[in-house]
């Protein structure tokens, strides 16, 4: 990687930790694109382990956060990450075995899928006492398993898919979810970049470009979302326009459509 390429994934590292701060899950999906069509990396593959790496270490400093303010529901989001991380494991070595263009075509789908799911209102509704029980391991572990296989597979944090599903299977606010589900995306993201690594399809100088980049766009997206605040749903509305634009854009480069 050139030096212009790092400046570049550290821009780049700062828009998606921005957009993180600004929206949280569905940011990170916009990491992969980035890094082959703009850092330069000319294999989806490093370009996916890559950002897998980078979405691990971003979510952990999220998740501090969360955890000091008391909102993740520890017991519901280990059951549900430490039952995903067998199948993040298994999609990323599936997705290893896959060519480029093709990944590619279906990380596009993924993209338009998270995309899609920002359309629609968040309901925020919930129990914010809710307990972990032998019920609940029964609908959480199945949950946790096939999205960390989608995550895995995609080489996404897969917030958009954790959030509605820990709140479907234990009944927990929207704000318990999106910080509980912060664990899971810890887990499917080291798991997955683990993987890519161990087959040496990470690179580790553009890795820590955006993870210095992120830092500043974390810093930034505080006093962003707070200016934001009155017009959340057209900041929204635009942000998942351009996740569905980004991912029409991947299909025809990866379709050799353009």
């Amino acid at each position: 990687m050139s030096l212009l390429s790092l400046l570049l994934a550290a821009v780049g590292g700062g828009v998606i930790s921005l957009l993180l701060s600004l929206f949280g899950g569905g940011g990170s999906v916009l990491a992969t694109p980035l890094l082959i069509y703009v850092v330069g990396i000319r294999d989806p593959h490093v370009a996916i382990g890559t950002a897998a790496a980078a979405v691990a270490v971003n979510a952990s400093m999220g998740l501090a956060t969360q955890a000091r303010a008391g909102r993740v529901k520890w017991p519901c989001a280990l059951v549900f990450g430490g039952s995903g991380l067998a199948g993040s494991l298994v999609g990323a070595q599936f997705a290893k075995h896959l060519d480029g263009q093709r990944l590619l075509l279906w990380f596009a789908l993924a993209m338009a899928l998270v995309g899609l799911s920002m359309l629609f209102p968040r309901q925020h509704e919930g129990d914010p006492a809710v307990q972990l029980t032998p019920r609940l391991v029964a609908r959480l572990a199945p949950l946790g398993l096939m999205v960390g296989l989608a995550a895995g597979f995609f080489g996404i944090g897969g917030g958009f898919l954790i959030v509605p599903g820990l709140m479907a299977a234990t009944g927990m606010t929207l704000a318990n979810a999106a910080a509980s589900s912060l664990v899971s995306v810890v887990v499917f993201g080291a798991a997955t970049s683990a993987s890519y690594a161990a087959s040496g399809l990470v690179d580790w100088g553009v890795f820590l470009a955006l993870i210095a980049g992120g830092v500043f766009g974390a810093v930034a997206g505080a006093p962003l979302a707070r200016a934001l605040v009155g017009h959340a749903r057209a900041a929204r509305l635009a942000f998942a326009l351009m996740v569905l634009a980004t991912a029409a854009y991947v299909a025809a480069r990866a379709g050799g459509l353009v």
